[in-house]
C-alpha cells in the first residue's frame, strides 16, 4: 500500500508522538522537516530534501520499523491510523510551521528516564531541551562531516 507523503507524516505524527500532545507533535514534526531542510551533513547526503526518504530512512524512527528488539512491532506507521490532529500538524509543518523551542534540532528521543544525555548521537548532537518525554538535540559542527 503507497501512502502520499502527507498521510505518511501524519501516520508518523501519531506513531512517534501522540502521546505528548499538540506540543510534542509539533516538535517532532519541526525535527522531520528541519531534516528536510538541512543542508549538510547525513540528512542533506543520504535524503537531499525529500520527505519520503526521511520519514523511511533506515534506523531512524522506531515506528517505521516492523520489528523492534528482536520483536514485532505493534505501533507502526502501517498500523495506525491518524486523527486530523496530526494532519493539521503536517500541514502547519510544511507550510512552515517551527517551534520555536526545538529550533534547528534534528534529534529526539525518549531515554526513559528524568534525565537527558549531554550529547546524542554520538558528538554529533549536544542537548537542547525537553518537552515532555522526549529529549530534543542540536547538531554540532561535527555533524556537518557525517
Amino acid at each position: 500500500m503507497s501512502f502520499t507523503d502527507r498521510e505518511l507524516f501524519a501516520r508518523m505524527l501519531k506513531c512517534e508522538a501522540e502521546g505528548e500532545g499538540d506540543t510534542g507533535m509539533r516538535a517532532v514534526a519541526t525535527i522531520i522537516m528541519n531534516r528536510v531542510n538541512v543542508s549538510t551533513g547525513e540528512y542533506q547526503r543520504v535524503c537531499q530534501g525529500d520527505i519520503r526518504q526521511v520519514l523511511l530512512q533506515e534506523g531512524q524512527f522506531d515506528c517505521a520499523r516492523e520489528v523492534v528488539g528482536g520483536r514485532t512491532n505493534p505501533r507502526t506507521i502501517y498500523s495506525l491510523t491518524p486523527d486530523q490532529v496530526q494532519y493539521d500538524i503536517v500541514d502547519w509543518a510544511l507550510g512552515g510551521g517551527i517551534l520555536n523551542a526545538v529550533g534547528d534540532c534534528l534529534w529526539y528521543l525518549n531515554p526513559f528516564k528524568p534525565s537527558c544525555s549531554q550529547n546524542f548521537p554520538g558528538e554529533s548532537g549536544v542537548f537542547h531541551t525537553r518537552i515532555g518525554n522526549h529529549c530534543f538535540y542540536r547538531p554540532t559542527p561535527y555533524y556537518d562531516n557525517t
